[in-house]
């Protein structure tokens, strides 16, 4: 039972902490750094919340997608429209988000459409 357990906490963790690198590494604006520390608080601990919901949401659209597919007759367009839906978007929460400078999306768009 541990060794089923262990991935699922393991790997969203992983998954925050590398899908954060990127935004962290971001050119510094020119705020106070006490600031800055505080979003940055808030953003780990809005995450903490927020990406484990948008896992499951993730798991369960790739799951739905699945079964979307041979329930459609083979519709590939209905499956990739359930599957971007839920796996696309933010996983977790920077202190952009949080500023109102970027829009949290929890449901990804599909990326031909561009909207």
């Amino acid at each position: 039972m541990e060794e089923i357990i262990l991935p699922l906490i393991i790997v969203p963790i992983v998954v925050l902490v590398v899908a954060a690198g990127p935004r962290i590494a971001q050119a510094q604006s020119q705020e106070p750094t006490y600031e800055n520390a505080g979003l940055g608080v808030a953003a780990v601990l809005c995450s903490l919340v927020y990406g484990p919901v948008k896992m499951v949401w993730a798991v369960s659209g790739l799951i739905v997608g699945g079964l979307a597919y041979p329930l459609s007759g083979g519709d590939a367009d209905i499956m990739m429209k359930v599957i971007n839906t839920s796996v696309r978007g933010d996983y977790v929460v920077t202190p952009s988000h949080l500023r109102g400078d970027q829009p949290l999306e929890f449901f990804g768009r599909d990326p031909e459409s561009g909207n």
